[in-house]
């Protein structure tokens, strides 16, 4: 069972412990107080630098005063961007961070003011920015490896976690102590043996915890992918189906389906029909424009109910025949009346 380590504390494990309110308060205490460190450093470099100046006997005090300016400016604008970054930071790596810069400002103070003739400072600033390569790969080491490490932390990836950042500090001061006092002490061939074996066994164990999560670490199924459907020779219409899901090579060379489809697969689109066997569309319903000014109306098509809302011209009446008046019927003709007897 992986039990957690008691490293640095990270922003999870404060917002564990504490509430939102009562973790950004400590956290900026925390800031507050490494800026005030900076500041105080910043100040004990600078008069330092100015008792060399009044009381030393270096030469070419111009040369030196003005790295020393470039040093302190330098600084400062690194502390500035380090407060900037340091919400998007754990607050013990923002911490370590601002305490290295601080160990950088003292040893370019130093690497400035010390004896020496005009000739060896061009090799002194080479030096000092190597020692700041160092510096800054040994902290970014420290902020990559521990990130591995919180990804699976155990009992054995947390105590070769601890070796191996101790081994690359190590490494980082073994590092930076010739090129600080090279002018002055000569390290002989077992001082660099032991660096070699230092470095051997800090990569070694760099490389022994991404090796443990990714053996221990559970892998994601990846789905596999589909097979393409054959095509006809065309490339683009499909072939079809066999009643036991299989596509239909014989129809590949007759041209025509084995079986009949009565239901298209749904694992592709069927082509639209030739336009010579497409279905007439529907005659479109009667509809009336609205009426112009000027204009009579239209009537509707014979069959067709007149829409509502549209004027419709009046019908005239059917004409009626005229009425005849009836014809009395025939009398029968009046003869002479015969003499009476």
């Amino acid at each position: 069972m992986a039990e957690r380590a008691s490293g640095p504390r990270t922003e999870d494990d404060v917002n564990e412990q504490l509430s939102p309110a009562e973790a950004a308060a400590s956290r900026s205490h925390l800031l507050r107080t490494a800026i005030w460190v900076v500041i105080g450093a910043l100040i004990a470099a600078a008069l330092v630098c100015v008792i060399w100046v009044l009381f030393g006997t270096q030469t070419d005090l111009i040369g030196r005063a003005f790295l020393t300016i470039l040093l302190l400016v330098g600084f400062a604008a690194v502390s500035i961007m380090d407060v900037h970054l340091a919400s998007r930071r754990p607050v013990w790596f923002a911490l370590t961070s601002l305490a290295v810069w601080i160990v950088t400002l003292l040893i370019g103070a130093f690497m400035i003011w010390m004896p020496g003739s005009t000739w060896v400072m061009p090799a002194r600033v080479v030096s000092y920015l190597a020692i700041i390569l160092v510096l800054q790969l040994a902290l970014l080491h420290l902020r990559l490896y521990w990130k591995a490490h919180e990804q699976r932390p155990t009992l054995f990836t947390s105590i070769v976690t601890y070796v191996t950042i101790g081994l690359v500090g190590i490494l980082a001061i073994l590092l930076v102590l010739p090129l600080i006092t090279y002018e002055w002490i000569e390290y002989s061939d077992l001082y660099w043996r032991f660096v070699v074996a230092v470095t051997i066994l800090a990569a070694l164990g760099t490389a022994l915890v991404p090796l443990v999560n990714m053996l221990f670490t559970p892998r994601k199924p990846r789905p596999p992918k589909p097979l393409p459907w054959p095509t006809y020779a065309d490339g683009r219409t499909p072939l079809p189906v066999l009643p036991d899901g299989q596509p239909d090579f014989q129809a590949y060379y007759t041209g025509r389906p084995t079986y009949a489809q009565p239901v298209p697969p749904a694992s592709y689109a069927q082509p639209a029909p030739p336009a010579a066997y497409a279905q007439p569309a529907p005659p479109a319903p009667y509809m009336q424009s609205a009426p112009v000014p000027g204009q009579p109306p239209v009537a509707p098509p014979p069959g067709q109910p007149p829409i509502p809302g549209q004027p419709v011209p009046p019908t005239e009446p059917p004409v009626q025949p005229p009425v005849q008046p009836p014809v009395p019927p025939a009398q029968p003709p009046v003869g002479p009346t015969p003499p009476q007897a």
